[in-house]
């Protein structure tokens, strides 16, 4: 396996009234994601599996401001978006608007792999998401295949 670098971020910017503890826990999560994409890419795992995997987890962690911890719109609902790319096959999908879907980057790539489109918004990409058989529990996108 050729020489990989991975890097990644918990979002644009650090609240400066954001305490002490917090920043640490943020720190601590940043870590374990990185770890587990370290472990990923050992594994002669895809990059394209490797951000997906990583991003599911800083996705599923409430400290950030993605899927579980996604900020609320003016009307107090969640809209969540994702995109994914992949340079080698020169694919990417994207997904905007999702109210339901636990992991909005797994939806991002199956609008990739799985349809003719590359972006899909609101109600498509909800209706896409039931297409794809995904299951919603707690804003949960698992495909059955």
């Amino acid at each position: 396996m050729g020489k990989w670098a991975i890097a990644i971020h918990g979002g644009a910017g650090v609240d400066p009234n954001l305490p002490e503890q917090r920043q640490e826990e943020a720190k601590r999560v940043l870590s374990r994601c990185l770890q587990i994409g370290v472990d990923a890419l050992n594994l002669n795992k895809t990059a394209l599996d490797v951000v997906e995997l990583v991003v599911r987890e800083l996705e599923s962690d409430p400290m950030f401001n993605s899927g579980r911890g996604s900020a609320l719109t003016a009307r107090g609902t969640v809209e969540m978006e994702a995109s994914i790319m992949d340079g080698c096959g020169r694919r990417c999908g994207a997904v905007s608007g999702l109210t339901t879907v636990k992991n909005p980057v797994s939806l991002a790539r199956l609008v990739m792999e799985r349809s003719p489109h590359s972006y899909l918004a609101f109600d498509g990409a909800e209706e896409f998401a039931r297409e794809q058989r995904c299951l919603f529990v707690w804003r949960r996108c698992v495909t059955r295949d």
